[in-house]
């Protein structure tokens, strides 16, 4: 038995979450997948995708015509590495330095697991963006250009997660340069999902009871879930317009995870993007999520610790000067 704190809304909800031997059936390898005392597929722990850092979420060009599941071993690690050592590199060249053992600790990228992230298409590249989102962007683009105001005028000017506010979904449960812990908790009813980066929790409720009206917008959106089999099926809509997802439109926009225990330490997530308003069709991504209770969720504390917008509002009064 183990005691899982949640904080959702400001309210702290402590649930009790006790393991079981109801079995679900055995896979080919033998393993059995566990399930809760209440018998549904036991997904939760302390999770990392740090192991993904230098994989894309498209398929790049130099691996044109390759297929996902034909690069691995030895191949799929030296390219993994040569990434991650461009990406060191970049830092290196830009003046932001940390030690040699910081870089080999946090982006070890020994156990990531494939080259790309995007699924379907099977070619593993985003679909064309439909006419009417690309004026839509181009239109935003022109309104900032022309509001006479400069990136670094006000707080307003930065983006939500310069400004410890969210990374929005499913943003918050991708691979970056830190932050990259999550923690999934299950109660009779319920999932709760927590996210390191802005330390935002998602309540997920398992029913088929409609969602919350047009009119209520939130970052991380409305979610719902479902059991299909083994798989946790997630529909997330009503996401706010200032953090949809690659600047979808919102209010058409859903989002469609999926979350698969396929061994004692790795939950296979899916998500399919949906906005016919944007693509011209749907698309979806796919990464493992690494069990590992090395990788706790530790303290946020963005906004108390927040030095790098004031530097760079600081920065732009010292220029303007």
């Amino acid at each position: 038995m183990r005691n899982q704190a949640i904080v959702s809304l400001g309210v702290f909800v402590t649930v009790i979450v006790t393991s079981t031997a109801a079995p679900l059936a055995q896979d080919a390898r033998g393993w059995t997948p566990p399930r809760t005392a209440w018998g549904d597929p036991d997904i939760q722990g302390n999770f990392t995708n740090v192991f993904e850092q230098a994989t894309p979420l498209e398929r790049p060009e130099d691996l044109s015509g390759r297929r996902l599941e034909d690069i691995e071993g030895a191949e799929l690690a030296a390219i993994l590495t040569a990434r991650r050592d461009s990406s060191v590199e970049r830092f290196d060249s830009s003046e932001v330095h940390a030690p040699t053992f910081w870089w080999a600790d946090s982006l070890d990228v020994s156990k990531g697991s494939q080259a790309w992230f995007v699924v379907d298409p099977p070619e593993g590249r985003i679909p064309a963006l439909t006419p009417a989102a690309e004026a839509r962007i181009a239109a935003g683009a022109a309104a900032r250009r022309n509001n006479g105001r400069g990136p670094a005028d006000s707080y307003e000017d930065r983006s939500l997660y310069d400004r410890c506010i969210t990374r929005g979904l499913p943003s918050s449960m991708m691979p970056t340069l830190y932050g990259n812990s999550y923690q999934i908790v299950q109660t009779p009813g319920y999932v709760a999902i927590r996210y390191e980066m802005v330390h935002e929790t998602r309540i997920v409720p398992l029913t088929d009871r409609p969602g919350l009206g047009p009119s209520i917008r939130q970052h991380m959106g409305d979610a719902r879930g479902h059991w299909e089999g083994d798989t946790l099926v997630v529909e997330t809509g009503n996401f706010r317009d200032d953090s949809a997802y690659r600047s979808a439109d919102a209010s058409t926009l859903r989002l469609t995870e999926r979350f698969t225990r396929v061994a004692p330490d790795k939950v296979q997530w899916s998500v399919t993007v949906e906005d016919p308003s944007t693509w011209t069709s749907p698309w979806t991504f796919s990464l493992p999520l690494t069990i590992s209770d090395r990788e706790p969720i530790f303290e946020y504390a963005c906004h108390e610790g927040n030095y790098g917008l004031r530097n760079i509002l600081s920065a732009a009064r010292a220029e303007e000067q």
